[in-house]
């Protein structure tokens, strides 16, 4: 048992949402091992690093029956680290793995210990020798620093000092304040369309609490979808194909990844829409898609993420970076139509994320949820959360990953392939990028989604469509 050490951080507004029974959210990361995983040396590195971290050395400190903040705790590894005996001759490995992944969703962390836990597979799978399971509770922490700090505990493999690399965002270059009344009026002209933006995002975001509904697709769950079961499965894409688009069309890597999102999602229901039909005669798909409402809900962290070096300071007790789960939420639509150019998905995701880049609707949905968590409570609170997400269809993310081979404590790693579950999506797609590889990460609930193979081949399938473009026009030219 666990023996407390005293203190007592308070939980964050968002901690406590997902903390609520209704709310009750994970963090699951898988990271395939190009060999296999020592757990001793894993427990030994874990003891030099995440546990000098002061969330992963802490419980949750229960009084009266409500969740007070964070005690620090001494921590047995053996709690933590779990190491299954597996038959030495299974038939399915990844099937294997994909069903034990699948169970850790029936059960709950245990509260009276850190709320995390790593699980070692030494199973040899199509990808990897083995796999290593990371299962963290979303109160600990936002998914960008969780992630981060996950990162910090790696090393690259051609030098086993040095941190990871992560891609860096370059801002485009502002208009020249040479012309002082043109840089004003563009920016009265920014700032009032910021405020516009901002206004008709809230009102809409209000309206999706009480009315606003996303269409009944095959892709949408049901009410209690955020209990059922999930099961997680992955797909593997260059990273070269993605850089292709996104340099040809002048644009970002968040706006392909959306563009093959809408793409795949569009093939999928077309395909589960044609079925229905039977062959009916009179039946237009397309149509059909373009009358779906279906949106996104994006977790926005709204204060700047620590870095790789931060991370592994704060483990080092040499910094004093912010931790925690400060987090507003954006709403984004998607936009359900067969088109014979690809490269229109790609124009469409850009003008909405453009759209969505200019306002402040994060921000604003974060001071929203702690004013009602302080004047209603945590019940209320989550439970209009609940309802946010409840009426969009899917969640989506996309994180940045190392660019070169990293090693998990000296075991180089094949991917990552991070997830979430416990809210009320029966699909979630996470993209995580690592080295030359994009890892197209899906959370389902096998109810509704009962081969999310098909729809991982309809998300490939839809970028190598938009890539044929490009590699057509460069054959062209030669």
């Amino acid at each position: 048992m666990a023996s407390s050490r005293g203190g007592g951080e308070p939980l964050s507004p968002a901690a406590q949402l997902f903390l609520a029974p209704s709310f009750n959210c994970y963090v699951i990361a898988m990271m395939g091992c190009k060999t296999k995983i020592n757990p001793q040396v894993i427990k030994e590195g874990l003891c030099q690093t995440l546990l000098k971290h002061p969330r992963f050395t802490s419980k949750l400190e229960v009084r009266k029956g409500r969740n007070t903040g964070w005690t620090l705790t001494t921590v047995n590894l053996d709690d933590h680290v779990i190491v299954p005996e597996i038959d030495s001759v299974i038939d399915f490995p990844d099937r294997f793995v994909e069903d034990y992944v699948s169970n850790l969703t029936k059960t709950p962390l245990d509260l009276s210990k850190p709320l995390w836990e790593l699980h070692i597979l030494n199973i040899k799978t199509t990808d990897a020798e083995a796999v290593s399971i990371f299962r963290i509770h979303h109160s600990m922490g936002d998914g960008a620093s969780l992630i981060s700090l996950l990162l910090a505990i790696t090393r690259k493999t051609s030098d086993p000092d040095a941190l990871p690399t992560i891609p860096t965002h370059k801002r485009a270059s502002s208009i020249s304040q040479s012309n002082s009344f043109l840089w004003f009026f563009m920016a009265v002209w920014w700032g009032l369309g910021l405020i516009w933006y901002t206004v008709v995002d809230m009102v809409l975001f209000v309206l999706t609490i009480f009315f606003i509904k996303d269409t009944q697709t095959p892709l949408k769950g049901a009410p209690g979808v955020e209990l059922n079961t999930k099961r997680f499965v992955y797909r593997t894409v260059s990273m070269d194909d993605i850089k292709l688009v996104k340099n040809e069309m002048k644009t970002t890597i968040n706006d392909v990844l959306l563009a093959v999102t809408q793409a795949g999602l569009a093939r999928y229901l077309n395909r589960e829409y044609c079925a229905g039909a039977n062959g009916a005669a009179e039946w237009n798909s397309s149509s059909i898609l373009k009358k779906i409402r279906l949106r996104a809900a994006i977790l926005v962290n709204i204060r700047p993420v620590a870095g790789i070096q931060d991370m592994a300071d704060m483990m080092a007790e040499k910094s004093k970076a912010k931790w925690g789960n400060r987090m507003g939420y954006v709403i984004l639509p998607f936009s359900m139509s067969l088109h014979e150019d690809p490269l229109e998905y790609v124009r469409q995701a850009k003008a909405t994320i453009d759209r969505k880049k200019h306002s402040l609707e994060a921000v604003c949905t974060y001071v929203c949820a702690k004013l009602l968590l302080n004047l209603f409570g945590v019940k209320v609170a989550a439970s209009i959360a609940r309802r946010v997400l409840f009426n969009t269809t899917v969640a989506f993310s996309n994180v940045p990953g190392p660019v070169e081979e990293i090693s998990f404590y000296g075991h180089p790693l094949a991917y990552i392939a991070p997830s979430v579950y416990g809210h009320p999506h029966a699909l979630t797609i996470h993209y995580q990028s690592y080295a030359n590889k994009m890892t197209i990460s899906l959370s389902v609930d096998p109810i509704v989604i009962t081969d999310p193979y098909l729809l991982c081949d309809d998300l490939q399938e839809s970028l190598k469509l938009i890539c044929d473009v490009f590699r057509g026009r460069h054959i062209d030219n030669v």
